[in-house]
């Protein structure tokens, strides 16, 4: 198998075995979850403007930095992700803290408003869709593993009809636990049939997607979705970094 073309800090994808199996993360791995959800902010924004007092644009950037600051401490990410409506209004609230605007009862309607729009903002990545055709007539078993909300993340799966493809989608929020932990990689092993060093893992999570399958024994597959190369502080080393998954066609079906 010919390298892939490095970009910086990246691995060439070489000397990959076939897959019997492949595991898939669903956010920013087969849909396009982050820049559509900063549209639909941008979108929520501009139609709160009156009541806010400010313009979308000039609302945008408190929202982004709300934003990091929510999801960057790890104990209100996990909560987050498993009550995603809360973590909304909480990191609406908070940037209208930033702007010292008081009014009780505006975040909740502006999550309600941004939820009402979210999943059908959402798009397969270029390719994805196809991708996922390919592996499912080709008869390689998959399994969908995604961390989250229970109804959020169902919803995303019935409104993409993605059910159809996999031989098991695996929700944090319906489980009770999901990536890193051990167990949910077993459950998708044992509902594809396949032996770890048989299967690949593949989604844009270093630690939950490369790293912890690896530790299992799997090929760990990281997408890179936005092109920036793997962090220089990070010891995580994929077997093989892709932007998008429909890379992986001629990889798992290459002789070389």
């Amino acid at each position: 198998m010919a390298p892939r073309p490095n970009g910086p800090n990246t691995e060439p994808c070489v000397d990959l075995p076939p897959p019997r199996a492949i595991l898939f993360d669903l956010d920013d791995t087969v849909l396009d979850t982050t820049d559509s959800a900063t549209r639909v902010w941008h979108e929520t924004a501009k139609a709160f403007e009156a009541e806010i007092g400010q313009p979308a644009e000039q609302f945008d950037p408190v929202l982004d930095a709300s934003r990091r600051w929510y999801w960057a401490d790890p104990k209100r990410h996990r909560a987050g992700r498993l009550d995603v409506f809360r973590s909304r209004v909480e990191v609406t609230q908070h940037g209208l803290e930033q702007l010292g605007i008081d009014a009780p009862g505006l975040a909740e309607r502006f999550a309600q408003h941004y939820t009402r729009r979210r999943v059908t903002s959402m798009r397969f990545f270029p390719g994805a869709e196809e991708t996922l055709e390919h592996f499912h007539n080709a008869g390689v078993p998959m399994a969908l593993l995604t961390n989250g909300d229970a109804v959020a993340q169902r919803d995303k799966v019935e409104h993409f009809g993605l059910a159809r493809f996999f031989k098991a989608v695996l929700i944090e929020g319906e489980l009770g636990f999901g990536k890193p932990d051990g167990r949910v990689f077993d459950a998708a092993l044992e509902a594809c049939g396949a032996q770890p060093e048989d299967a690949w893992c593949v989604g844009d999570n270093l630690a939950w997607e490369v790293a912890a399958p690896q530790r299992l024994g799997m090929t760990g597959v990281w997408v890179d979705w936005e092109n920036k190369g793997l962090p220089l502080d990070t010891e995580i080393v994929p077997d093989c970094v892709v932007r998008r998954i429909a890379e992986l066609v001629p990889l798992a079906s290459s002789d070389a």
